[in-house]
């Protein structure tokens, strides 16, 4: 599941600097620089590319900008496996992986989520609430709402 990343190897300014340009923007028109893989935290793709770089151990620091990626290599490392880390960027799927079952999927869910109650349609609708929007979207708004109100006095 996902879609292959279109990336192209180039040689950097130095035999330690590898550029890489792919067919998607990964960070828009900002600058996003990682010396270590524990400044690469989110789900931005920035960060997991340069996460993923880090964890192969061939990587010492990244810099990426728009749809240019650029690799400085740790001493004596090389550069071969690079390209296919961003290539799998948005694979999500792989074939061969064993897709998970609804009670190991259950075990790794947050407890407050899976303590949340679940309310009937009958039971939203007699509150006057909506039955097709969830509970705890109902819940932000209201409280959204409560601030707007304690904010206009």
């Amino acid at each position: 599941m996902g879609q292959p990343v279109a990336v192209e190897q180039s040689a950097g300014g130095s035999p330690a600097i590898v550029r890489f340009e792919t067919n998607r923007s990964l960070t828009g028109m900002g600058h996003e620089r990682f010396t270590s893989a524990d400044q690469a935290k989110g789900p931005r793709p920035a960060a997991v590319l340069a996460r993923r770089f880090f964890e192969s151990g061939q990587v010492a620091g990244v810099h990426v900008y728009g749809n240019i990626i650029s690799a400085t290599l740790a001493p004596g490392a090389t550069q071969s496996g690079l390209d296919e880390i961003v290539r799998d960027l948005y694979q999500y799927w792989k074939p061969g992986m064993v897709q998970p079952t609804l009670e190991e999927l259950l075990a790794n869910m947050p407890a407050e989520a899976a303590a949340a109650p679940v309310e009937s349609a009958e039971d939203a609708a007699a509150s006057g609430r909506d039955p097709r929007i969830p509970a705890h979207l109902w819940e932000r708004s209201r409280l959204g709402r409560e601030r707007w109100m304690a904010k206009q006095g």
